[in-house]
């Protein structure tokens, strides 16, 4: 390509990305990123193996599991935009491993507590944690891509939180029906204290590894060179511009052919007035701690205000009808193919629906046969079945990615949400575990295509100085939707469970009619 928008060796960043190439730097740090999406499938969705495997040892009625759930949905609630707020004023990347080392340290110490009280929180910090990555990481990956590529690569990690929705029954088949169990007994006093380590534990401590790898492997990469250029450090955003040319090209750093990078137009409020990059400020001054929740504050109005008030709406509400949705259905269908698996096992041949289904395990918890529910392993058909709920989602992952250039991201979004709204009421009239298992196929391929494809929205949507804060205030809304779910889930699954499902039905249906007016994306350069 021609060099003639170079102008006395400078370039504005998209032409210096373009210049420096596409090649490896990008695909390892899809991996990375890639992985890290997936590493946030198996940490949202682990309690949905954990609530069968533990009821006993915690013994858990159907409320307590909707608590249980709920737990790191409020910590994502909380998190998420305390992470955005960060993000967007200390960088993306040393954000991001703090988010990654929190979530895998409360992941290691929630697999050795067998109080209720205490797993609790330490599922709050993973929520709390795992949002901050999740959040994150579209953005981060996004930065780095040239806009003819950015939303393709970005509709890729759809394949990864396949992978993640794939290797946890994988784990979960491997680990959970292992039948050793090691247990402690000890006096302190008066008080009698007792510790046991089985294999639910064990499967929880193997799912926390992957965060603490990717948040170590996370130093390799270097922070995202729009970023610094908002924060008004272009010698450094150039420096790590020339890394990526030369490993995508091969070639030495001092080829490449632009010498200055130009100034954004539109630096945050700190490199204005104090004429010094908003990074560099110490949240252990108060005075700079003062300018930081200044800055915030003034981001966060701008969310609220034109041009951005109506993508922030729209945004949020879209999050919480999917998220609402998507999160509380996924975490629970494990839970109901176990039940499903106890009805056909006690009345086989009988046709039932998962309201029939949950009224008998009521009666089973509430005492008639909880001896003997207590007693039993998760099936090996819910591994199974949960599985293909994995496995299902593949052709979705490959046909948003080759065919978004296409069809459009409003496409994918709208046809999505709406059939998913449709085989959500669908799950109402099922009356076996198999038509249970194939509308929950479905409706797993729809809806997490349908939310990895509002992430890679928002990333052209907002400014750099917005992104991730936009992004962060969207999961706020979202994680807000799904505590709900969660919570109400849990309690009318035994009581009225056509509540929950006409519900999450009028949500998805709300959401496809609102992407409507989302603008379309992807054919103009990052702001």
């Amino acid at each position: 390509m021609g060099l003639d928008f170079i102008q006395g060796g400078s370039a504005d960043y998209e032409n210096a990305l373009i210049l420096a190439g596409f090649g490896k730097f990008h695909y390892l740090l899809l991996t990375i990123c890639g992985l890290i999406y997936a590493n946030t499938a198996v940490g949202i969705t682990i309690i949905s193996f954990v609530l069968p495997s533990a009821t006993c040892d915690f013994k858990m009625k159907s409320e307590d599991k909707g608590w249980l759930t709920a737990a790191p949905m409020l910590g994502m609630v909380i998190g998420s935009y305390f992470w955005g707020c960060l993000a967007d004023t200390k960088g993306r990347r040393i954000v991001l491993i703090a988010a990654l080392l929190l979530d895998g340290l409360a992941g290691l110490l929630s697999s050795i507590t067998h109080i209720f009280g205490l797993f609790m929180l330490l599922r709050f910090i993973n929520g709390f944690a795992i949002t901050g990555a999740m959040g994150i990481c579209f953005p981060y990956l996004g930065e780095f891509q040239p806009t003819k590529y950015r939303e393709k690569v970005l509709c890729w990690m759809e394949m990864f939180w396949t992978v993640g929705i794939i290797l946890l029954p994988i784990i979960a088949w491997f680990l959970i029906p292992l039948t050793f169990r090691f247990s402690y007994e000890f006096t302190l006093g008066s008080i009698e204290f007792s510790w046991a380590f089985s294999s639910w534990n064990l499967f929880v401590a193997v799912c926390a590894l992957p965060s603490l790898v990717l948040g170590i492997g996370l130093y390799m990469f270097p922070e995202s060179p729009k970023f610094l250029i908002e924060c008004g450090e272009t010698d450094l955003a150039l420096e790590i511009i020339k890394d990526i040319y030369e490993s995508n090209s091969g070639r030495s750093r001092s080829e490449y052919p632009v010498e200055v990078l130009k100034r954004s137009e539109k630096t945050n409020s700190v490199m204005d007035t104090h004429n010094r990059s908003i990074r560099t400020l110490s949240m252990r001054k108060p005075n700079h701690l003062k300018i930081l929740f200044s800055e915030i504050w003034d981001q966060t109005k701008a969310l609220c205000k034109t041009p951005h008030l109506k993508n922030t709406i729209l945004t949020c509400i879209i999050q919480f009808g999917i998220t609402s949705s998507y999160y509380t259905l996924m975490i629970w269908f494990p839970e109901l193919f176990d039940r499903f698996e106890e009805y056909e096992k006690r009345f086989p041949n009988t046709p039932a629906s998962v309201c029939d289904v949950s009224s008998i395990v009521l009666d089973n918890v509430n005492g008639t046969l909880v001896d003997d529910f207590c007693g039993g392993s998760i099936d090996t058909s819910v591994y199974l079945h949960t599985l293909f709920i994995g496995l299902a989602c593949i052709p979705t992952s490959f046909w948003l990615p080759l065919c978004v250039h296409r069809l459009g991201a409003k496409f994918f979004l709208i046809s999505s949400l709406l059939l998913a709204g449709a085989v959500t009421v669908g799950l109402y009239f099922v009356i076996d575990s198999k038509q249970n298992l194939i509308l929950s196929c479905v409706f797993e391929a729809l809806t997490s295509m349908a939310i990895s494809t509002v992430y890679c929205v928002m990333v052209d949507l907002f400014p750099t100085n917005l992104r991730v804060m936009a992004a962060a205030l969207s999961l706020t809304f979202g994680r807000g939707g799904a505590l709900v779910g969660n919570l109400l889930f849990g309690y009318l699954i035994d009581l009225n469970c056509v509540v929950p499902v006409v519900i999450f039905s009028i949500m998805l249906f709300i959401s496809g009619a609102l992407c409507f007016f989302l603008p379309s994306t992807g054919s103009e350069a990052l702001d």
